[in-house]
């Protein structure tokens, strides 16, 4: 099935519901779908093989999705804050692209030796070009994008229109959305999320108002102003709501779903969240690039049975990501590639339609069973509920002891002058490695660092205490919140040879 004929369902559905908002513009379904035949037509008169989108987002996103779809061409949004030569050097690994850019981002694309329209200059041309309108092989490539680089070279993954329509399709009802409905969308155009809510949104029938350049302020206002019922955030920008919040308390009596994830996000952080905002449902989604978006959900149920229970069990579960999606599933494989049952922690691999496990330049890194290695190091427990412990490169071998930055940092992020803190290993000639907590302070506060390990002490073997405690203002973190731990490696090195 092709992404194109998720469009085409919801023009058949309600051709004049409001499709998308993006601060002045307002599209419905058939405006959208009639715009996207014009910028396909647009895309086959430029001779190009794919596309690329350099910009912060809003309508441009799904109407170059379905354009590119409909010209049976390849999608690619690139990260529009990275370098001139960041730039250039992805686009240089794709075929013949046209990239189309915001206008502030032309200067910065321009001599990159490929054809560029600005956004303005594609939107005008979608509305004069005679309309193309294909529909592509379900196994031809939709959408290419590229992985962070937090720990290697960005990897192009490839997602094919079958793999995110599975995923669409395996996750919403059609047309389920009520006609009140509307998605507040932050989070970037090159992350998988954005795809996801961009074609997830279109097919329930629900609007979407774009919020370009994510302020807390502007976000809480514009829930209220645009009656928003759900919405999509990363932990870092849950993080400044809150803070919002609790600066100006805010009821926003329309707002029922509010979904995080990206990485992972502090308990105390969810808890504070879900005590302002008490009439809220919460999601925790998790998934990745390779995996079309969302692959386990914690849902609002989970959220307040875990928040509210006295049996432990159920209580750690707010700190998972919930329990497959229909069509998904997972084992946890030891090193050796033996499954492993219920408590056990390894690696986790998944299977399913929506799966893509693809790379250009690289191919296909499934199984002969078809199963992707997501190489993050996780537990099942008996019920059935997912915990991420982080990524197996991250983890710190101590002694001979295989130890996870996050079960030293779930641990500190309790402490109530913790505002946020990452744990890393550094070299070291007597233990191989130590643990270094980076920590971030709550305003105001100046914990002491024998303070923090002997809290760490009291719920962690001795060996996984931290050997050194460092603060930071701040930890480095990407767009959507994951942290650059090779960065506070790195900084860390270079403070301990100073």
């Amino acid at each position: 099935m092709s992404i194109s004929l998720l469009l085409e369902m919801a023009v058949s559905g309600d051709p004049d519901r409001e499709a998308v908002v993006d601060h002045g513009v307002r599209f419905t379904t058939s405006e959208l779908s009639e715009l996207a035949d014009g910028g396909a037509g647009v895309i086959a008169a430029s001779g190009a093989r794919h596309v690329v989108y350099v910009g912060a987002g809003g309508v441009l996103l799904p109407l170059l999705i379905f354009a590119s779809a409909r010209a049976g061409r390849a999608l690619t949004p690139l990260n529009y804050r990275l370098s001139e030569g960041g730039l250039r050097q992805l686009i240089d690994r794709l075929p013949d692209p046209l990239v189309v850019a915001d206008s502030q981002y032309r200067d910065v694309v321009s001599n990159a030796g490929r054809p560029v329209m600005t956004s303005d200059e594609f939107v005008a041309a979608a509305r004069t070009t005679d309309p193309v309108s294909e529909f592509a092989d379900p196994d031809d490539v939709a959408i290419v994008l590229f992985t962070s680089g937090t720990t290697s070279r960005p990897k192009a993954v490839e997602l094919s229109h079958n793999n995110l329509t599975s995923y669409v399709t395996g996750t919403v009802d059609f047309g389920s959305a009520a006609a009140d409905d509307a998605a507040l969308v932050c989070v970037p155009p090159y992350h998988i999320a954005g795809v996801g809510a961009a074609l997830s949104n279109v097919y329930a029938g629900r609007k979407v108002v774009y919020l370009r350049r994510f302020d807390a302020q502007e976000w809480v206002h514009l829930v209220g102003r645009e009656r928003v019922t759900t919405a999509t955030v990363v932990p870092t920008m849950l993080d400044r709501i809150v803070a919002v919040l609790e600066s100006e308390p805010a009821e926003l009596p329309t707002l029922r779903n509010l979904a995080y994830g990206g990485s992972k996000v502090g308990l105390p952080l969810v808890r504070k969240a879900m005590d302002l905002l008490p009439g809220v449902g919460f999601v925790n989604a998790y998934g990745l690039t390779e995996t079309s978006s969302t692959i386990a959900v914690l849902t609002p149920e989970d959220h307040w049975a875990a928040h509210g229970a006295r049996d432990d069990m159920v209580a750690r579960r707010l700190g998972s990501v919930g329990r497959p999606v229909p069509g998904i599933e997972v084992q946890i494989r030891a090193e050796n590639g033996t499954v492993l049952g219920a408590g056990e922690t390894g690696e986790l691999f998944v299977r399913g339609p929506q799966v893509s496990g693809k790379y250009a330049e690289i191919g296909s890194v499934l199984d002969a069973q078809g199963w992707f290695p997501t190489r993050d190091v996780a537990m099942c427990d008996d019920a059935g509920y997912l915990f991420i412990g982080g990524r197996s490169d991250d983890t710190i071998i101590r002694g001979g002891e295989n130890i996870a930055p996050s079960e030293v940092e779930d641990v500190l992020i309790e402490h109530p002058d913790i505002h946020d803190v990452a744990v890393v290993g550094l070299d070291d000639p007597e233990w191989g490695q130590i643990i270094v907590a980076v920590v971030v302070p709550e305003y105001g506060c100046s914990p002491r660092p024998g303070e923090l390990r002997e809290f760490a002490r009291k719920t962690l073997r001795g060996s996984r205490t931290p050997d050194r405690i460092v603060f930071r203002d701040q930890l480095p973190c990407t767009p959507t919140g994951k942290v650059l731990r090779r960065e506070l490696v790195e900084d860390l090195k270079f403070v301990a040879a100073e």
